[in-house]
This record gives structure tokens, C-alpha cells and sequence, in this order.
């Protein structure tokens, strides 16, 4: 329910975000993977044993925002996940999650894949 609540107070365009901040440095995050288009780092209030985002460098509010022009980044954002997923010990499988707008529980403005593991996960899962 915070969470829920959360997302409804954010404000989208809001800037700049925690994600901005972690990405410039001006906020710590424990960084499990970065390269020239994304970064990766351990979520701060875990959901599952392994709880970690996925983060691209340029800055994107929304999924339902993105362009066709996007397609290459967002491939990669998956394929970080997976590459980190493995890394992190979860071959027996994970869960990928990418919340949209105040309905989907958006609290930060910054496209981010959620990758959870370590865990049975339930259906449905929201």
C-alpha cells in the first residue's frame, strides 16, 4: 500500500529524480553493472532476496513514452537484465518488471526495469 500511495503522489516531469541523482553521483547506490547506456544497482527496500534495477542513462519518463527510435536501448535494458540476473545467481528463473503511470504503482519518472529473484513468485502478481 505505501508503495501504491507513493506512486500516486509522484509527479511525472519532476526533475531531477533519485535516478538522475544516482546516475550523477550525487546519491550512493549499490552499482552492480554499468556500461556507456545503463547502470544496474541493488534496490533499497528489496522485494525478494535479489531485488535489482535496471536503469538507462538517458533519461526516459515512462515506458508508454518511449519511441521507435528506442527499440535498441530498450533491447539492451533486457539483456543487461538477463546478463546481471545469471551474475546474480538466478538460473532458476526471475521476474522482469516495468511499472507504468500512477495505475501501475509509478513512483520514479525514469524508466526502470525491476529484476526479482531468489524466490517462488505468486500469479497475479498485483
Amino acid at each position: 500500500i505505501a508503495d501504491v500511495e507513493k506512486a500516486q503522489r509522484a509527479a511525472e516531469g519532476s526533475s531531477p529524480t533519485i535516478f538522475s541523482k544516482i546516475l550523477d553521483g550525487s546519491i550512493p547506490a549499490n552499482i552492480i553493472y554499468k556500461d556507456d547506456q545503463c547502470v544496474a544497482f541493488r534496490d533499497v527496500a528489496p522485494q525478494a532476496p535479489v531485488h535489482f534495477l535496471v536503469i538507462p542513462r538517458r533519461p526516459i519518463p515512462r515506458i508508454s513514452r518511449v519511441a521507435e527510435s528506442d527499440a535498441q536501448l530498450l533491447g539492451h535494458l533486457l539483456l543487461v537484465a538477463s546478463k546481471t540476473a545469471k551474475a546474480e545467481g538466478l538460473e532458476d528463473g526471475y521476474r522482469v518488471v516495468i511499472n507504468d503511470g500512477k495505475q501501475g504503482a509509478q513512483s520514479v519518472y525514469h524508466l526502470h526495469l525491476h529484476v526479482l529473484g531468489g524466490r517462488q513468485m505468486g500469479w497475479p502478481p498485483g
